[in-house]
């Protein structure tokens, strides 16, 4: 079992966790450990470290061992865990500053879950909504798994919840506008 000395590893990721705390605008000392995000998470089972545990990794100075984890890439961004914490502390605000700090630092463990957000996003700005299709495609594809979930296609679109074309709603500028907003203050979309 590794032993870490908590004190150098506080010193160490002090700069680290000032720039989370500054960038997502949460103070991560608030929470108290209480286990309710966790406890709310839908996905929960399948990540190394409950949200909890990072919360307590972050506190403890050990910043990138929680950049390091594949917590952070499988994080639903459903809010369950801020929601449900009695410190009003916004912990998936928390996961994302993770996630962009991250992939900064090329640290992605989740490389399928980064290609499904950079399609999402993508597919958004170019269409104002997300294309099902293109996503589930793109996916397919680039993560070299050209014939996953193929078996599911006819039936989703008979049943009308695919559709083989986009849907562009009529003024996507302002969509565009906020992606070009994201990107001049240094937004990685």
């Amino acid at each position: 079992m590794e032993t870490i000395e908590l004190t150098s590893a506080l010193e160490q990721g002090k700069d680290t966790l000032e720039a989370i705390v500054k960038e997502s605008g949460v103070q991560v000392t608030r929470c108290y450990q209480c286990g309710k995000c966790t406890g709310g998470c839908p996905v929960a089972f399948a990540m190394d470290k409950a949200p909890r545990e990072i919360m307590r990794l972050l506190q403890l100075g050990l910043v990138e061992e929680a950049l390091r984890s594949k917590t952070i890439w499988l994080c639903a961004s459903c809010d369950t865990c801020s929601t449900r914490c009695p410190r009003e502390v916004d912990i998936a605000k928390v996961m994302e500053t993770l996630r962009i700090m991250a992939k900064k630092k090329g640290y992605i463990t989740e490389k399928r879950m980064d290609l499904f957000h950079n399609l999402f996003l993508k597919s958004v700005e170019t269409t104002g909504r997300v294309y099902e299709g293109g996503l589930v495609l793109g996916r397919n594809i680039l993560g070299m798994q050209p014939f996953r979930d193929v078996h599911l296609g006819p039936s989703m679109f008979l049943k009308g919840k695919i559709s083989p074309l986009p849907h562009i709603i009529k003024d996507n500028g302002e969509v565009k506008k906020i992606f070009a907003n994201v990107r001049k203050r240094g937004g990685n979309v």
